[in-house]
């Protein structure tokens, strides 16, 4: 996992973390600030994963290219 990836979850644990008090409190603007915060969460991780692929196919291409 890269850093991409652990602040993407973190800030989804927290997104839905504010959702859950949200409820308690019945407070409509903070879950709507959790809803926010855990989507861009899941977009920081998606974008860390496709990273890490990217980086993988980059790393086999590499060897390849050095077994030659």
């Amino acid at each position: 996992m890269n850093k991409d990836e652990l602040k993407g979850k973190a800030d989804q644990a927290k997104g839905r973390a504010k959702q859950a008090w949200a409820d308690l409190a019945k407070n409509q603007q903070m879950r709507d600030e959790g809803i926010k915060e855990e989507a861009r969460g899941e977009v920081q991780e998606g974008f860390g994963k496709a990273r890490r692929k990217v980086g993988d196919v980059l790393h086999d291409i590499e060897e390849k290219v050095r077994d030659e």
